[in-house]
């Protein structure tokens, strides 16, 4: 049993992209991952993904870009306000304007970009760049 679906999809996508590789298999699929995959391609850092279904479960396959330099879940799900934004992308990002946090807000999973326009707050969830 799997403890943090999201953490091991998101690895998985790191280890790939430090190894080289073109394409990456990860089990299992959820409406959370599925969400997160979407975003990151958005912003151009994964290719395509498709949802594969199989005997023992759905998986997903990822084509990978090779422009991840770090791909993480953010550990506890801190909950923030739009107005204590800065805090975390200065916590979690190497410059400003240099990568995204995803945040889960009752508007929806979107980048911390997205939230700030919207005046929104919620939960971190991961960051990228």
């Amino acid at each position: 049993m799997m403890n943090d679906p999201l953490a091991s999809t998101l690895s998985n996508i790191w280890n790939a992209e430090k190894v080289g590789k073109m394409n990456c298999l990860v089990s299992p699929s959820s409406k959370i991952i599925k969400s997160v995959l979407k975003i990151l391609k958005e912003h151009g850092y994964i290719g395509e993904f498709e949802e594969i279904e199989k005997n023992t479960g759905d998986c997903l396959e990822i084509n990978l870009l090779g422009k991840i330099n770090k791909c993480c879940v953010i550990k506890p799900r801190y909950p923030i306000k739009f107005l204590n934004m800065e805090k975390y992308e200065k916590r979690f990002l190497p410059a400003k304007d240099f990568g995204i946090i995803i945040v889960s807000t009752s508007k929806g999973i979107m980048t911390h970009n997205e939230a700030k326009e919207k005046k929104v707050g919620g939960r971190l969830l991961a960051y990228c760049y």
